[in-house]
């Protein structure tokens, strides 16, 4: 056979015919090919298709196919002579395709381009419906479940009259909420009467590819949508715009109303009226009371371009299009040069294609897709899309990124959605998938909480101890805003949460800048003189206490040793001591101690964890708690206990608690090989999510904070660190795949791990990996050379950027390469 008919020719990654490509691959692999056997018309042609997409080049074959097809039917004597020029033209390409080509040749599996144009073994879902598109007929009867927009400065909901901005908040103490904002973009497009008289369809869209939310109405003479997006470029900016292309032969002019909520008043903020700004309308003011007595109160600025109460398509147009923009900013200078920012942006045609660009971007970098049920599907795609939303822009400079409170920024104003704090959400529930992909955005999280350093100090002296106290809820000072004194002062397991997620970036990335001049080693050791502060030594029973907390099950209060408090207590001691260690800090001594002889609660006749001192096995708990000790948390264990404990708690955890709750058992099944049992848990997860949007409540009946990220990430959890098994560990990213029967296959490209960047892919028995060229985001750090290392037969297999490996679906671990330890910077 020639070579260049081997089955591999079926690795085309140009190809965007799938079904024309299935076809060639089977007539490739027949034996057909053979020396022995006649070259026909058909199979020459195939051969050539294949050819064709495999080289990507296009030139010349036509010339080429006629030309065959005279040599096989009339000089069957020139075949010997058509394999030459067929494979010296094959070569010629190959040599300018070398690198694409040979990147393939290691998966014997149908390819397509992933990522930046890496391959792996293609996805073959043949849904015709875009699962990233989400598209209704009628909008929600709820208000609440309409789309939220968000970029990680601005977030509203579609047609809402309201608007916020992070960092912005109005009131005192646990009277401090996010300031509502008047919002120029409350406005729904409708036909005038006239055209109402024809048939009239609407329909509303919401494409994650792109973040745009879309209205349509189409009439026998137009067809009018309305576009709406917080753009992902430039985050100071909220764009409409209203495109009309007139249908039939109808030469009569064309009007839609644009019905405005938009009113220029705030309860929060007392705007004033300002010179209209290059034809656009001018509003700024300050909040009402600061955060913190006599503090600084806010400043925003708002223009934007006046919305007109309709529009008109005039007889001698095709179509026409207008764009609205609003502009967003602290200060009158800031404000001026954003909205001239758009309007050069409008001028050159590229509002839109920039925030397109910045949406692909995003994109590329953290991808997790699935071939399997549809509802599974759309499910983690929505949830990426808004957990995304809330993060600053990957070009955004550093410092102005005010966290990501569990409603996210399109809710929490005064008495709603948690008024728009921040919590241990942010730190435990959405940034372990982020920092997966994007070191840099979770490298923001980390320094929302340095930046909050003064008010953590704070929060600990007033509770009379030493070092940081981070807030149950947190705003701009990082002072204490719960509106309840009892959060605040007792659920003080936030403080291991916090550092559990610094943990977890200096495992992922090795940048140790974050914790120098980033002055993480400040949060890390101000936690630990805190907990070494707040400990008593029990004479009794020879150990450490921690007294009078709240545990995650916020159903308890004034409860002592909490296992879930008293395990990330430890952890927190013990990474101080490892952090000391890098950096050469005298740690001192009573870190490891308590570290060492802290209580964990445990029974040892039932062979469980107890959720505290005194709890009784069978007790109602509100939401996960004993179970994170597993995951996220890692405290070691075995089976049994494991087990023990999620079928203890998941007998009596309150079927209306928090949605993330069943993302970590499902989890804590999945560690366990339950496949199934595991997927039962996570489908009660679907209860939450509110459709046609896939926006999630916190409760399953609907009610509780709405755009409910947190809910979000536990379920995001659950995929990505439960069917992977990944496990971020202080020398190695850990892995052990397992995924049910319904799930064919599990694709997750832009995995960051030590300034590299990665694409997987689950399929059957087999696990494909492929290390991208010159990945962009994948952290500060200097690439370092990694391996995959399988648990059972101790095989060692180098990632090489650009070529795929490919193993049996099994344990095993990402490292270093033996005796690359200068990854670690000192």
């Amino acid at each position: 056979m020639p070579p260049f008919f081997s089955r591999e020719c079926a690795t085309v990654p140009r190809v965007r015919n799938t079904k024309e490509l299935l076809r060639i691959t089977a007539v490739c692999r027949q034996q057909q090919f053979s020396h022995d056997k006649r070259l026909t018309l058909t199979e020459l042609r195939l051969r050539l298709v294949a050819l064709r997409h495999l080289t990507g080049r296009h030139e010349h074959f036509s010339v080429i196919i006629f030309s065959s097809f005279i040599t096989v039917y009339f000089l069957e004597i020139m075949r010997l002579i058509q394999y030459v020029m067929l494979l010296f033209v094959f070569c010629f390409f190959s040599l300018l395709n070398y690198r694409l080509y040979y990147s393939h040749l290691l998966i014997p599996k149908l390819s397509l381009v992933c990522g930046r144009g890496h391959a792996l073994p293609m996805m073959t879902n043949e849904t015709p419906v875009d699962p990233y598109i989400f598209t209704t007929d009628l909008l929600p009867l709820d208000p609440r479940f309409l789309p939220p927009l968000a970029n990680g400065l601005l977030g509203w909901r579609v047609y809402g009259d309201i608007m916020h901005m992070g960092g912005v908040y109005n009131g005192e103490g646990g009277d401090c909420h996010r300031a509502n904002l008047p919002c120029p973009l409350a406005v729904r497009m409708d036909l005038d009467e006239v055209e109402k008289a024809g048939h009239l369809q609407h329909s509303y869209s919401l494409d994650t590819h792109t973040g745009i939310f879309t209205h349509s109405l189409r009439t026998v003479s137009v067809i009018a949508s309305q576009s709406l997006y917080t753009h992902r470029h430039h985050p100071n900016l909220l764009v409409m715009e209203v495109l009309l292309i007139r249908q039939g032969t109808s030469r009569e002019p064309i009007t839609i109303k644009l019905d405005s909520r938009f009113t220029p008043q705030s309860d929060d903020i007392v705007f004033h009226s300002e010179p209209d700004y290059k034809g656009a309308s001018y509003i700024q003011g300050q909040t009402t009371t600061a955060e913190v007595s006599g503090g600084v109160c806010p400043s925003v600025h708002i223009v934007w371009t006046p919305i007109t109460p309709s529009l008109t398509l005039l007889p001698d147009q095709a179509q026409s299009r207008w764009g609205f923009v609003v502009a967003v900013a602290g200060s009158q200078d800031s404000v001026q040069a954003h909205y001239d920012t758009a309007l050069e942006l409008m001028a050159n045609g590229n509002l839109r294609p920039s925030h397109l660009r910045a949406w692909e971007e995003l994109w590329a970098g953290s991808t997790l897709e699935l071939t399997g049920p549809d509802d599974l599907s759309r499910a983690l795609i929505g949830c990426m899309f808004y957990l995304l939303s809330a993060f600053p822009s990957l070009h955004e400079a550093p410092g102005h990124f005010g966290g990501v409170s569990p409603g996210g920024l399109s809710n929490g104003g005064s008495g709603q959605d948690y008024w728009g704090h921040v919590f241990w959400d942010q730190d435990t529930w959405m940034y372990p998938s982020i920092g997966l992909f994007y070191p840099q955005l979770a490298r923001a999280v980390l320094e929302y909480r340095v930046r909050t350093v003064d008010g953590a100090k704070d929060n600990a002296e007033k509770q009379g101890y030493k070092g940081l106290k981070f807030p149950w809820e947190s705003a701009v000072s990082g002072r204490e805003v719960c509106p309840e004194d009892i959060y605040g002062q007792q659920e003080i397991h936030i403080n291991g949460d916090v550092t559990l997620a610094f943990q977890h970036y200096l495992y992922l990335t090795q940048d140790m800048s974050m914790f120098t001049e980033g002055r993480g080693s400040e949060v890390i050791w101000g936690v630990a003189d805190y907990w070494v502060s707040r400990v008593t030594w029990s004479a009794e029973e020879q150990n450490y206490h921690i007294l009078g907390v709240m545990p995650p099950d916020e159903y308890y209060y004034n409860v002592n040793n909490s296992v879930y408090t008293n395990t990330v207590a430890k952890f927190s001691l013990e990474f101080a001591v490892e952090l000391a260690a890098l950096l050469k800090y005298p740690a001192p001594r009573e870190w490891q101690q308590v570290a060492d002889k802290i209580k964990i609660p445990f029974d040892q006749k039932q062979k469980y964890h107890p959720e505290f001192d005194g709890y009784k096995k069978g007790q109602f708990v509100k939401q996960a708690d004993t179970v994170m000790l597993g995951y996220p948390l890692g405290l070691p264990m075995t089976p049994e206990v494991r087990r023990n404990d999620l079928e203890f708690y998941e007998a009596v955890t309150d079927p209306g608690g928090p949605a993330m709750t069943w993302g970590m058992f499902a989890v804590g099944w999945l560690e366990l090989g339950e496949v199934e049992k595991a997927g039962h848990l996570l489908q009660k997860c679907f209860k939450n999510i509110q459709g046609p949007f896939q926006v999630w409540s916190e409760a399953s009946d609907g009610s509780g904070a709405v755009n409910f990220l947190t809910g979000m990430g536990g379920f995001l959890q659950a995929v990505l660190f439960g069917y992977t098994g990944f496990r971020v560990q202080k020398d190695c990213l850990a892995f052990a795949p397992s995924i049910p029967d319904d799930i064919t296959q599990l694709c997750i490209r832009g995995i960051s791990y030590l300034g590299n960047k990665m694409d997987w892919l689950v399929r059957g028995q087999e696990v494909y990996i492929i290390l991208r060229e010159g990945a962009k985001h994948a952290g500060n750090t200097k690439p370092c050379a990694l391996q995959v290392v399988l648990k059972n037969s101790g095989t060692k297999i180098p990632l090489i950027p650009g070529k795929p490996v490919t193993f049996p679906r099994e344990s095993g671990m990402i490292c270093k390469v033996d005796g690359a330890l200068s990854c670690w910077p000192m």
